[in-house]
């Protein structure tokens, strides 16, 4: 096998067991590179001036992703990180206070839940209480041009999100 930067060369008689080997190395760096990105960042805001200026040159991502990636990583220092889980789930509970990120993470890890299966059961766990509550959920509506629209979408499915799981993320991020 050799690897390029551009491409991955693969032997002709590769064993599905070795293929499959391969594709989970690929997804531990390229989820590992999340984390790396974001503690890189955490790292150049202590030191250096224009940080995203630079990291945006440098990695080709764009600013809001290159925010959430640091963003993560300081709701999470290196102990309280779940290698058997991916930075998206806990992408999906960092908005949350420390003890409700170790409960959800504690229940993805041990009943091996997707970050899609994580978010729906979070969600889940909230609308029960909104019932109770009796007070119907609030609708917001955008009027957006369509270049800005665009971008939007781009930037939510570079996430692996749905638009308005996006919008809701960025703007939850913000507070």
């Amino acid at each position: 096998m050799l690897a390029g930067r551009t491409c991955l060369h693969l032997p002709d008689n590769l064993s599905i067991a070795s293929w499959c080997q391969v594709g989970e190395q690929i997804q531990t760096v390229v989820d590992s590179s999340a984390w790396w990105i974001g503690d890189w960042l955490v790292y150049g805001q202590t030191h250096y001036v224009g940080r995203y200026r630079r990291a945006m040159e440098g990695t080709s991502l764009q600013y809001q992703t290159l925010r959430n990636y640091a963003w993560v990583a300081r709701k999470f220092e290196p102990r309280r990180r779940r290698n058997e889980l991916t930075f998206h789930h806990h992408m999906e509970v960092a908005a949350l206070t420390k003890e409700e990120q170790d409960h959800w993470l504690d229940f993805a890890a041990r009943l091996n839940w997707t970050r899609d299966e994580l978010r729906r059961q979070i969600r889940d766990s909230i609308s029960p209480a909104r019932d109770q509550l009796d007070t119907p959920p609030v609708q917001l509506n955008l009027q957006l041009d369509e270049i800005r629209l665009e971008r939007w979408r781009a930037a939510a499915e570079k996430s692996n999100q749905d638009l308005k799981d996006w919008i809701r993320s960025i703007v939850d991020s913000a507070v």
